[in-house]
């Protein structure tokens, strides 16, 4: 007897769910690399230098202490939580309580995930830039909810309009996310962007997420800003931070969100139900290199303009119209006129092995665009583009 159920069929969640452009980028490195081709792959933003050397000594005495081989804790070491705390009032002049005002994270990345798992159900809607960080729009829409996406658009800056999302989503909606400086556009906000949107927030009784993951990564003396530092944004809003990209621990997955309680609380219920909390020994290693000198972020950020420079200044002579960023480890660059970006990044794989990511991958708003990552040495990056022009490629 032949069974008419496909056993095998993917929940309703999961079918609007587009690839993850990194899977699809690895499809056409591996075709490259078959032709014969050595890539350079410029496309995804794992950053490249190691973990500071005090960071995995700390991480190998911890591994050593008996009490990181149980179970953590679900909320994280109290350490940890308050050398996050104490971090935030170092760098932003925020007050934090590490008892209900702080979370540890197994990589900000899940935390923005399963956010949503706790606010929203179907028929909610989340408002979004686009293009944005896929997991803005994910957790969403594995929690069956609907995404309201706010183009953002060259003749702004790249910063979105809240006043574009529709009545009808916008009596709907129940959480606002963004991040700034921006992933993939590069591009940052000022104050008075973060205040509008908190007064947006505050008026339409939103949560407000924001994603700060690249607040250390700023060039030429621009300093971003934590949305905690706005009057009332604790009130409606949470601010999430990884240990990937400041302190080169991206494989080690830690991260945290701070802000306020409630929305905490929410998230700390969603994460007792699917996981055990972060490894107690990698705590001990974040909470350490919260510690590190100033003088080690300004070496970083220095190794990163240098980078950004180099891909700006070897674009610009391609001719193409790229802005210099103030921050973040990415260049935002438009395709050559009349292509697409999927078959601009595809056609440059194979005819260079230079991987980039296709602003498509962000979102439809990325359509036009290609994004370069700053993961690579200053030799490479030129290596790169000498490719590009050996190939023809300009704009």
């Amino acid at each position: 007897m032949t069974s008419t159920i496909d056993r095998f069929a993917i929940a309703n969640r999961l079918a609007g769910i587009p690839p993850y452009a990194t899977a699809q980028l690895e499809v056409l490195r591996a075709a490259a690399e078959k032709k014969g081709l050595k890539c350079i792959d410029l496309g995804i933003g794992s950053p490249d230098q190691p973990t500071p050397p005090e960071v995995v000594e700390r991480m190998i005495a911890a591994l050593r202490d008996p009490s990181n081989h149980r179970y953590p804790g679900f909320k994280g070491k109290e350490s940890f939580r308050k050398a996050i705390a104490d971090w935030y009032g170092r760098r932003y002049g925020v007050d934090l309580d590490p008892r209900s005002e702080v979370l540890p994270l197994i990589g900000s990345k899940e935390g923005l995930a399963k956010l949503a798992l706790a606010f929203i159900n179907p028929g909610d809607v989340t408002i979004a830039p686009d293009p944005s960080y896929p997991v803005h729009h994910r957790g969403t829409l594995l929690a069956g909810g609907e995404l309201a996406l706010v183009p953002m658009r060259p003749a702004r800056e790249f910063l979105p309009d809240w006043s574009e999302v529709p009545a009808s989503q916008l009596a709907r909606a129940r959480m606002l996310f963004y991040n700034f400086p921006n992933n993939p556009t590069a591009a940052v906000a000022p104050r008075e962007f973060h205040e509008d949107t908190v007064a947006f927030a505050r008026k339409r009784d939103l949560i407000l997420v924001h994603d700060l993951a690249y607040a250390e990564l700023a060039f030429d003396g621009y300093r971003p800003t934590s949305l905690l530092e706005i009057p009332g944004a604790k009130d409606v809003g949470v601010e999430f931070h990884t240990m990937s990209k400041t302190y080169n621990m991206a494989g080690w997955r830690t991260g945290f969100v701070v802000g306020n309680a409630r929305i905490i609380e929410q998230l700390y219920r969603v994460k007792t139900n699917m996981d055990y909390g972060l490894f107690g020994a990698i705590q001990d290693a974040a909470e350490f290199a919260l510690s590190l000198p100033q003088s080690h972020v300004d070496a970083l950020v220095a190794l990163y303009q240098r980078r950004r420079d180099v891909v700006v200044d070897g674009l610009t002579q391609l001719g193409f119209p790229v802005i210099r960023p103030k921050a973040t480890m990415y260049v935002w660059c438009p395709v050559p006129p009349g292509q697409k970006a999927y078959d601009f990044v595809a056609d440059t794989i194979d005819r260079t092995g230079v991987v980039f990511t296709p602003g498509t991958g962000f979102g439809d708003g990325g359509e036009g665009y290609f994004r370069v990552s700053l993961v690579a040495d200053e030799p490479v990056l030129q290596e790169a583009l000498d490719r590009l022009r050996q190939a023809g490629i300009h704009y």
